[in-house]
């Protein structure tokens, strides 16, 4: 898609000051709609007016207008790209970590150990780093933390090859919790330079997660293929690269990087009468941050299951394939939701998108009972078409409904409850696989999270 777009003749803007003349080292985010950098300090960086994306050619506009569109505002194919080099290692490095543990230590369990104590040091610390980000900007943040996370993807690569003491596993992967939310900061500058333009907004994110989709996809079929075909470190090394060599490039792109929101002595945003309540209190949040809490229950469960099913029917080598088509599904339905131009309310269609999601989760229970693999491939494939839409929406409403000096640290908040879903989901599925009537019957556990998810994004409506 980035090729494709990036081979497309560029339209020149339309005339006026350019949105993205001029930067300050301290650049950050501001929310769709939220005030420019005013008032700041000295040689902070003043207000910019909106991106007026390049007027469209006459004549039948193409399928992918409103992608190229997007694309032809300055600097968004320069920062998607940094972007995208930067978070396909997010669907490496724990696969990588997995591989690289069990081949030298022989045991998955460590393994497994190893990397849920980093994802739920990630959960903590995670937060927090997006804080640092809004009240500092991308580039003065993203770039150490960055690096202190590669240090700590080294420092376990080392203590594996050589054989040190298991908490060194431990504290290294730790370590790696730092890693900024790579995926969250590129929306934050789609949220800033279409701020007053909802339908690009839409198309940005729908292209943001149906890329998220496309990395985690890729992500753990290269870091096997490093694994196994070179040697067990490569993947985590290949990872801590790429991460690393992202970030600087992304970093760098400082034109399209949202200024910082001024702020006055003791941390109160600069015209504001009293510090803005957390994130997390504000109305119509928590309910969603739940939703996305059972999503990733979805996702966990739904990954356990099927590589158990799929032992199970002597074929675990197309436990990848099968769930690649989970994720491709949900891409393809991204893009696709891109195009449109939705008018009911966000909290409707988010509703109507969790509901089509509960609905074909139900398909892989019922393909599973079937025996068929080929039969679940399918469902599976089906089973995903509701999920990048429902993301998309589920994004954009955290957007609405985070403070405007605070954006990094919502869209963390949903990466975090999406991370403790995963892990919650997964202890069900693996439960579900060894107690219920075979590894089948574990697909209830995804129908029965999406349930939830439903039931917690009706909730949300009415909060709302």
């Amino acid at each position: 898609m980035i090729l494709f777009l990036a081979a497309r003749p560029v339209v020149s803007p339309a005339p006026g000051p350019s949105p993205t003349l001029g930067h300050s080292p301290r650049l950050g985010h501001a929310r769709a709609g939220g005030p420019p950098c005013a008032g700041g300090p000295p040689g902070a960086a003043g207000p910019r007016p909106p991106v007026r994306p390049a007027p469209r050619r006459r004549g039948r506009p193409g399928l992918l207008a409103p992608y190229r569109r997007i694309f032809a505002v300055p600097g968004t194919r320069a920062f998607t790209a940094a972007n995208l080099t930067a978070r396909l290692p997010m669907g490496m490095l724990s696969v990588s970590a997995v591989l690289m543990i069990a081949g030298a230590r022989g045991s998955y369990a460590l393994a497994g150990a190893v990397t849920a104590t980093g994802l739920a040091a990630t959960a903590l610390v995670g937060p927090w780093t997006a804080r640092l980000v809004d009240r500092h900007g991308q580039a003065r943040i993203a770039v150490p933390a960055t690096a202190l996370a590669v240090l700590g993807s080294l420092s376990l690569l080392l203590c594996v090859r050589h054989g040190a003491p298991d908490w060194t596993l431990f504290a290294s992967y730790a370590a790696t919790a730092t890693t900024p939310n790579t995926g969250g900061m590129s929306r934050a500058r789609w949220a800033h330079l279409f701020r007053d333009d909802p339908a690009a907004r839409h198309t940005a994110n729908s292209f943001e997660q149906a890329a998220d989709e496309l990395c985690f996809m890729l992500g753990p079929v290269l870091a096997t293929l490093l694994c196994t075909a070179l040697f067990p470190e490569a993947g985590t090394a290949v990872a801590a690269a790429l991460l690393l060599t992202g970030v600087l490039l992304f970093a760098a792109q400082r034109r399209t990087e949202p200024p910082v929101a001024a702020r006055a002595v003791g941390g109160t945003p600069a015209g504001d009468r009293a510090p803005r309540p957390p994130s997390l209190r504000r109305s119509g949040l928590a309910p969603l941050l739940l939703t996305f809490l059972c999503t990733g229950a979805i996702f966990g469960s739904l990954e356990v299951v099927t590589v158990a099913y799929a032992d199970d029917h002597g074929v675990r080598s197309a436990a990848g394939g099968l769930l690649a088509l989970q994720a491709a599904g949900s891409g393809a339905a991204g893009l696709l939701y891109g195009l449109l131009r939705p008018a009911a309310r966000a909290t409707h269609r988010f509703a109507l998108c969790v509901g089509a999601m509960a609905a074909l989760m139900l398909l892989p229970a019922l393909a599973a009972a079937t025996g068929s693999p080929a039969v679940l491939a399918a469902a599976l494939l089906a089973a995903g078409m509701a999920t990048a839409p429902t993301m998309v929406t589920g994004m954009g409403l955290v957007q609405s409904r985070t403070p405007d000096s605070r954006l990094n640290e919502g869209l963390t908040l949903a990466v975090t409850a999406l991370l403790g879903g995963i892990a919650a989901g997964s202890a069900a599925g693996g439960w579900a696989v060894e107690h219920l009537a075979g590894p089948g019957s574990g697909y209830l556990v995804p129908a029965a999270a999406a349930a939830l998810a439903l039931a917690a994004a009706l909730l949300t409506r009415h909060r709302r």
